[in-house]
């Protein structure tokens, strides 16, 4: 029995050290056998590798050119900005420049017009106005403080309110005589009041034949003419205007007054100027002149301050002269 335990330990071990070595030997094969590691390919070679390259070395080169330009620019900009304000300030002093050579031709041009119409206007000058300057030079007349008298027509626009009435008679009179004084013949004569209200309504707008008796006549009744008045002398001055303006007239309208109790004087004025437009000589047609009687100077001042206003711009704007007195008796 022992000899049999003993044969079948000698078996096993051998046979451990064949698989043993079965074993190593497949592991040594696989070993040999291992396939190599596998390589990477070649790079192919691509065409537009230099084309690139170049265009890099042009980008490197416009780089470097921008920051020379920008390098530059930033030295010549103070200077840039200087030259524009010096061509800035030239063109503003050429502009003056212009302008006031413009002006100056331009005056020159009105001085010449100027002068031509006075050149005209004198050798237009007719021997009835000779006359009449001859005669103002001989009677020197200084009641009526320098008014032009060159006009063959005169209107009379005169206040016709209870102030006027009660306190001005004589003074009305004798200043109605000493202007018709100064123009000892007239063509036409005519009498309103400060509503435009003839004195006599069938003579409505027609001329009065001048003569002594009619003078006589109109200054006596003028002074207690009651008619209704508005203290107001705009509607008697555009109602003479309007029914007597002529171009182949000279007419002057003698405003005598002591009110201006409503009203806008610039309307005033501007209505004036429409319905009295200038002739070529830039010169009104009619003229106006006024005289202000100081009757209210001493209650309500106002509107004797606002007649004396209004006539002394319509006066200027018309080619006439404005007169207020400081005494009414």
């Amino acid at each position: 029995m022992k000899l049999a335990r003993r044969a079948e330990e000698s078996i096993s071990i051998a046979f451990l050290d064949v698989i043993t070595c079965g074993i190593g030997a497949v592991i040594l094969l696989l070993m040999i056998s291992k396939p190599p590691s596998p390589v990477a390919p070649a790079p192919l070679a691509d065409p537009r590798v230099a084309q690139i390259s170049q265009l890099q070395r042009q980008l490197f080169d416009v780089q470097d050119q921008r920051n020379q330009v920008e390098a530059e620019l930033a030295v010549t900009t103070p200077e840039l900005a200087a030259l524009q304000d010096e061509a800035q300030r030239l063109r503003a002093a050429l502009l003056a420049a212009q302008m006031s050579a413009r002006s100056g031709e331009q005056a020159l041009a009105r001085d010449a017009e100027e002068l031509d119409s006075l050149r005209i206007a004198q050798q237009s000058l007719s021997e009835e106005m000779k006359r009449l300057l001859a005669q103002r030079e001989r009677s020197k007349p200084a009641l009526v403080g320098g008014i032009p008298i060159d006009s063959d027509y005169v209107i009379f626009v005169i206040d016709t309110s209870d102030s006027m009435r009660d306190h001005v008679k004589t003074t009305l009179k004798n200043q109605m005589r000493e202007i018709l004084t100064v123009y000892p013949h007239l063509k036409g004569l005519q009498i309103l009041n400060d509503a435009g209200t003839y004195l006599d309504a069938d003579t409505a707008r027609q001329w009065l034949t001048d003569s002594p008796a009619l003078r006589t006549t109109v200054i006596e009744q003028v002074p207690s003419w009651k008619a209704d008045s508005p203290s107001n002398p705009t509607q008697g001055i555009y109602t003479a205007i309007r029914d007597f303006y002529s171009t182949e007239r000279k007419i002057s309208i003698y405003v005598l007054g002591d009110e201006f109790a409503n009203g806008s004087i610039t309307e005033v004025v501007n209505n004036v100027a429409r319905i009295n437009p200038r002739d070529a000589q830039g010169k009104p047609r009619v003229r106006i002149h006024g005289i202000g009687f100081p009757t209210r100077f001493g209650q309500t001042k106002e509107t004797g301050v606002r007649f004396a206003a209004l006539m002394r711009q319509l006066t200027r704007a018309n080619g006439g002269t404005f007169i207020g007195l400081n005494a009414w008796r």
